[in-house]
């Protein structure tokens, strides 16, 4: 397994949360702990190049969330909520009990980082700092839709459809939608060894290849437009007080098109944020150094 090769000194153990069993890798002797989430459509080894470094200084947990890698894939239910990130939070928050850990940090890239804004909002006094990575809030990337935007974010309004559609499209060639959703989000010269290793890529094309990951994550994406949309609308009248970092590619859709520390300073109260040069939407795989150090800093000064 390539997590062999990157996550070294890691402990790898399978949590069950009394609904799913989560895959999780524990690693490092830190006081301080942090979370790491991963996004779409890959799984804790997007994390390669971050989390054996976080670990020199800190307790790091990194884990595929349910639906992805190689964590439980259930059926959705009708209204979406098996995938809903407040239950994908509550996975995560369990896990962390698991661990022993009652209070930490949290970072999360893409679809990970919307799990940790509702772990923020459901779990706020667990939560010490939050890195969002290359996102703005699931609302606004709707509510503020244009064709530019929906031709960038296309897989948003595809994925959303009702099932089988999406499943049977997106999941009919797995290795070239992985490899091509890759190339579309990243800038040229990205695509290094050292930056999206084969092994890695395999792996993520063999999760991609089960047709139970292609639902789960449509079911995912059908739960952002329904139900998170029914439990986020509410909380967006309170400022969270956890304090956020953004990070962003400075060369990749999000900045281009939104202020991304200013939306995010809507409905928080304490935001800082950068943009890192040279770098597209996969910002922990194309410049995983800088990520390393921007995280170390907001710990340090969220402990």
């Amino acid at each position: 397994m390539a997590h062999l090769n990157y996550f070294q000194g890691f402990k790898h153990l399978e949590v069950d949360t009394g609904e799913v069993t989560i895959q999780t890798w524990v690693g490092g002797h830190g006081k301080e702990v942090i979370l790491l989430l991963h996004g779409h459509p890959e799984s804790h080894l997007m994390w390669h190049g971050v989390a054996p470094k976080l670990a020199e200084n800190y307790t790091v947990v990194v884990t595929d969330m349910r639906g992805y890698g190689d964590s439980s894939k259930p059926e959705g239910l009708p209204d979406h909520s098996t995938y809903s990130k407040r239950t994908m939070a509550k996975d995560q928050v369990i896990v962390m009990e698991k661990l022993g850990y009652t209070r930490f940090h949290i970072a999360g890239h893409d679809r990970g980082g919307r799990v940790c804004h509702r772990m923020i909002l459901d779990y706020s006094e667990k939560i010490k700092s939050c890195t969002l990575l290359d996102i703005i809030p699931t609302i606004d990337v709707y509510s503020r839709t244009d064709q530019m935007i929906a031709t960038k974010y296309w897989h948003w309004f595809f994925y959303i459809q009702p099932s089988p559609f999406p499943e049977n499209f997106l999941g009919s060639q797995p290795e070239y939608f992985i490899r091509s959703n890759i190339l579309k989000k990243t800038i040229p010269g990205s695509l290094k060894e050292d930056t999206f290793p084969e092994d890695v890529v395999q792996e993520y094309i063999r999760h991609y290849s089960d047709p139970a990951t292609v639902h789960a994550i449509a079911e995912d994406y059908r739960a952002s437009v329904t139900i998170d949309w029914e439990h986020d609308l509410p909380d967006r009248k309170h400022k969270m007080e956890t304090p956020l970092l953004c990070i962003w590619g400075s060369d990749g859709n999000i900045c281009k098109i939104w202020d991304v520390v200013d939306i995010w300073s809507n409905l928080a109260t304490n935001v800082k944020g950068c943009g890192v040069p040279g770098c597209g939407h996969f910002v922990p795989e194309e410049k995983p150094e800088i990520v390393v150090e921007e995280i170390s800093k907001h710990i340090e000064r969220n402990k």
